[in-house]
């Protein structure tokens, strides 16, 4: 999720020990968090399972000027070999709840596809798009996940957000300034943590229906083994496609990129806009053949491809 970098200054255990309990481990290794399974280690760890415990450590951090960062699922992050030198706060909060008139409330910690579970189970439609997608709802919310033509923060009525004070606050989705895989909090650097979305009474069969179809096309374009975070890059946008998007992949399968690779970092032969990690790949090797995709694309096209993965930590 979000990066907030400060001032950090020399902090001594025993400090934060007394300020966030024994809810605070340090030198945790990342790589078990995230979906590429590289990266080293965070300085602080804590996780947070409460509203108010995000509040505790955004506190903590702004009086300690401590860099900061919000960790969801782990499936859309490439964190450095060198670790993250501060603060990892992994958000955990959960929570599935049916309100009226068709609306969800959920924590930011559950998975997305639960919540896609609980629409279906409820007979609701409009998330069917989400189905298959990796993470949580607070990463996706973030960055403003879709796919097929579908994207999550079309459905948010209302956010519980807490700023980089710890102040708890609400607000409505057009606060969000929602844009493709991009949100205002990617730029406020909140921590998201808690949703309600609205979705519409459907008929089961045909929600199940369109959610079969949805996960066997994905089934023929997802790695079922090695470690990824899905599509890597952005799709381009451009109102004459469909969907109004330039697919990536389909750029990169036209400069070569399934023949690519650097070490274990390999893209995956059935859909080229994935780098998977084959077995012993760093988060080095990642970046260097991410590199070597965006040069290929620009020197054929003329386009810079944007990462969809987030960066975390120097690289």
């Amino acid at each position: 999720m979000a990066e907030r970098l400060s001032v950090s200054r020399k902090i001594s255990r025993v400090a934060m020990t007394a300020m966030f309990g024994s809810k605070l481990e340090f030198n945790k290794e990342l790589a078990e968090f995230t979906s590429f399974k590289t990266g080293g280690s965070a300085k602080y760890f804590v996780t947070a399972l409460s509203v108010e415990d995000i509040s505790k450590a955004m506190k903590v951090a702004a009086k300690l000027s401590l860099p900061y960062f919000f960790l969801g699922g782990g499936s859309n992050i490439l964190v450095s070999d060198d670790g993250y030198d501060g603060l990892i706060i992994k958000i955990d909060i959960r929570g599935l709840k049916l309100l009226n008139n068709g609306e969800i409330e959920c924590g930011a910690g559950e998975k997305l596809q639960a919540l896609v579970d609980f629409s279906v189970e409820n007979f609701l439609t409009g998330l069917e798009f989400a189905s298959g997608i990796w993470g949580n709802v607070g990463g996706a919310i973030y960055g403003n996940a879709g796919a097929f033509g579908g994207e999550i923060g079309s459905l948010v009525t209302e956010l519980t957000l807490v700023d980089s004070e710890g102040r708890i606050k609400t607000v409505g989705p057009e606060y969000c300034r929602f844009g493709y895989r991009d949100s205002y909090m990617k730029t406020s650097g909140e921590a998201i943590v808690k949703a309600r979305f609205q979705l519409k009474q459907g008929d089961a069969n045909q929600i199940r229906q369109k959610i079969d179809e949805i996960n066997a096309a994905r089934r023929d374009r997802l790695p079922t083994s090695g470690y990824s975070a899905g599509c890597f890059f952005k799709n381009i946008p451009d109102p004459k496609r469909q969907y109004g998007k330039i697919p990536a992949g389909r750029l990169l399968e036209e400069v070569g990129a399934k023949q690519l690779a650097v070490g274990d970092a390999r893209v995956f032969e059935g859909h080229a806009n994935f780098i998977i990690n084959a077995g012993r790949a760093t988060s080095k090797d990642i970046r260097a053949l991410a590199d070597m995709l965006k040069k290929k694309v620009f020197d054929k096209f003329g386009i810079m491809l944007e990462e969809e993965v987030i960066q975390l930590g120097k690289f």
